[in-house]
C-alpha cells in the first residue's frame, strides 16, 4: 500500500485534517480531507487568552475522529500542530496534556513565525512561479505573513491580527473604528514591506475569492492559483461590509462564515492597502501543505528538483501504465515546436504546456480505450493542481482533445473556459504539433527514428514504419500555411 500521511492543523477558528498519499519520491495527492469549525479560540480572547472548557471538549471530541480517519488510511504518519490561539493560551498545557492521555498524540505548537513559513513554503512549492510576491494568511487568532523571491521564502512575520480576536474585541461591540485603529497599528510593526502581488491564504480570503469567482461566472471550477486584480477584489470586500446576512448569502457567502467574514474581509482590506498589492492570488495551499513539504522534501532544501511538477508525476503514476507512448510524442512534439513556431505564430512560452499535454496524452487510456481523449482531457483537467496557471490548465487540458476532421478551436464549449485560452490559431497550431507527433508514431516506433525537417512551408517527414501515419494524417486539419510530405 503506497505511504500515506495525515497532517491535523488546530487553528483558532478551524481544525482540518489532510491525508496525503504518495505515488513516487515527491509525487502525492489528497485522499481525504475533512474541515470542523472547532473554534477552540471561542471567548478566550474575552477571557484574557484562556482556552475554554466547552471549546477545548469539542476540539477534543474532533481530534479523535480525526485520528479514526487517519487510521481508516493506514496512515504511516500523524503531524499535529497548532497555532496561534493555542500558543497564545495560558492553559495551553491543559489541553495539551489532555490529548496526550487520552490520545497519545504528541501536538507540536508552532511559533508564528513557523506558521508563516510553513504557508509561505508551500505556494512556493505548489503556485505558478512568481519572481517576487508576499504571501497573507489570515486566521482566527493571527495573520502571518511571507516574502517570497524566486521561489524562495526570505522573511516571516506574525501579527496577532486574526478573524475571531477582530471579532470578539471589537465586532461583537459594533466598535468597528477601533478594529480598523487596532489593525493599522498592528501593521505598523512590519518593516516597509510591500508587494506588487499578494497571495491569500487562509478560510477568509478563499471565501472571498470562491464568491467573486461565481459572481463572475468564472469558467473554471478551480480556487487554487484563481487570480484577480485589487480593485476588483476590494470593491467586493466593500460590498461583502455593507451587507446584511440576507444579502451575503446573494453574494455567495456560506452561512457558516457569517459571523466571520466581515472581520476577515477588514482585515484583508487594511493589508492590501498597507503594502499597496495590484494583484491578488487565491492559494488553495497553507499550512497543512507546508507540514507536509517540510516533511516529504526534507532532504532537498523544502524544495521540488528544478521543472518538476507533483501533479504531472502524480497523473503519470496513477494513469500514465502506457506512457512510453507519451514519452516519445513530447520529445517529437518538442522537435516539431522548435522547426514550425515561428511560422505558425507561436509564442515560444508555450513550449511547456505542449511538453506537459504530450506526456498526459495517454493517461485516459488507464479508465477507457474508447474515448480515450475525454478521459485525458478530464483527468487534467480534474487533477492538474500544482504549479500551473488556470489558463496552462485550461490550454493543456483542452489539447488532449481529439475529433477526427476538426480543428482544436472547433472544439472549444462556447459556454466552457474558452476566456481562457490562446487564440484559436494558437491553439490549433499547438493542436496540430501534438497530435501530429502523435500519428507519426502511430507504429509505436522510437522518435529518433523520425526524420523531419522544413523546405519552404513544407514539412518533409521521412524514417521507417510511416505507412499507417500516411493513412492518418487524413484526420488533422492543418493550418493553412503548413503542408506536410512523406519523402
Amino acid at each position: 500500500m503506497a505511504k500515506c500521511t495525515a497532517v491535523i492543523d488546530i487553528g483558532s477558528n478551524s481544525m482540518r485534517l489532510a491525508v496525503f498519499q504518495k505515488t513516487s519520491r515527491f509525487a502525492f495527492h489528497i485522499l481525504h480531507e475533512v474541515k470542523s469549525s472547532v473554534r477552540i479560540s471561542e471567548n478566550a480572547y474575552k477571557n484574557g487568552g484562556y482556552l475554554q472548557t466547552d471549546a477545548m471538549d469539542r476540539t477534543a471530541l474532533a481530534l479523535g475522529e480525526f485520528l479514526s480517519i487517519a487510521k481508516s488510511f493506514d496512515a504511516r504518519k500523524i503531524l499535529c500542530v497548532a497555532t496561534s490561539a493555542v500558543r497564545d493560551a495560558p492553559n495551553a498545557n491543559t489541553f495539551l496534556s489532555r490529548i496526550q492521555r487520552e490520545y497519545n498524540l504528541s501536538i507540536k505548537v508552532i511559533s508564528g513565525e513557523k506558521e508563516a513559513y510553513f504557508g509561505g513554503m508551500a505556494c512556493a512549492n505548489l503556485l505558478p512561479p512568481i519572481s517576487e510576491a508576499l504571501s497573507i494568511d489570515v486566521g482566527g487568532g493571527s495573520s502571518e505573513f511571507a516574502r517570497l523571491r524566486n521561489g524562495k521564502v526570505e522573511q516571516l512575520y506574525s501579527l496577532n491580527i486574526g478573524t475571531v480576536r477582530i471579532k470578539e474585541l471589537f465586532f461583537d461591540t459594533d466598535n468597528i473604528p477601533g478594529a480598523i485603529e487596532y489593525i493599522d497599528e498592528a501593521l505598523k510593526q512590519l518593516p516597509s514591506l510591500s508587494a506588487d502581488t499578494l497571495i491569500g491564504i487562509g478560510g477568509t480570503f478563499r471565501a472571498l475569492s470562491r464568491a467573486l469567482m461565481k459572481k463572475q461566472d468564472y469558467p473554471l471550477n478551480k480556487l487554487h492559483a484563481y487570480t484577480t486584480d485589487s480593485d476588483t477584489f476590494l470593491h467586493f470586500s466593500g460590498q461583502i461590509m455593507d451587507a446584511t446576512p440576507k444579502k451575503l448569502k446573494s453574494l455567495y457567502i456560506k452561512a457558516d462564515r457569517f459571523d466571520t467574514i466581515k472581520p476577515g474581509t477588514l482585515i484583508l482590506e487594511r493589508i492590501i492597502r498597507h503594502i499597496q498589492a495590484k494583484t491578488l492570488v487565491c492559494s488553495g495551499v497553507g499550512v497543512r501543505e507546508g507540514v507536509f513539504l517540510s516533511d516529504l522534501l526534507r532532504n532537498s532544501g523544502d524544495t521540488f528538483p528544478a521543472n518538476y511538477n507533483p501533479s504531472v508525476r502524480y497523473l503519470l503514476d496513477t494513469y500514465g501504465q502506457h506512457s512510453t507512448h507519451a514519452q516519445q510524442c513530447a520529445h517529437l512534439s518538442k522537435r516539431l515546436f522548435e522547426l514550425l513556431h515561428v511560422s505558425l505564430g507561436i509564442n515560444p512560452s508555450h513550449q511547456h504546456e505542449l511538453s506537459i499535454a504530450a506526456k498526459l496524452l495517454s493517461i485516459g487510456i488507464g479508465i477507457r480505450y474508447y474515448a480515450y481523449q475525454r478521459h485525458s482531457y478530464y483527468l487534467a483537467m480534474s487533477a492538474l493542481d500544482y504549479a500551473l496557471n488556470h489558463s496552462q490548465i485550461a490550454l493543456i487540458s483542452h489539447l488532449l482533445l481529439f475529433k477526427k476532421g476538426h480543428s482544436s478551436s472547433s472544439l472549444v464549449s462556447k459556454e466552457g473556459y474558452g476566456q481562457l485560452l490562446p487564440d484559436d490559431a494558437t491553439l490549433d497550431g499547438l493542436s496540430t504539433l501534438l497530435w501530429l507527433s502523435h500519428i507519426l508514431l502511430a507504429s509505436r516506433v522510437n522518435a529518433s527514428e523520425i526524420d523531419i525537417r522544413m523546405e519552404g512551408n513544407t514539412l518533409m517527414i521521412s524514417g521507417k514504419y510511416l505507412y499507417l501515419a500516411r493513412e492518418q494524417l487524413k484526420n488533422i486539419v492543418l493550418p493553412n500555411n503548413l503542408t506536410v510530405v512523406f519523402a
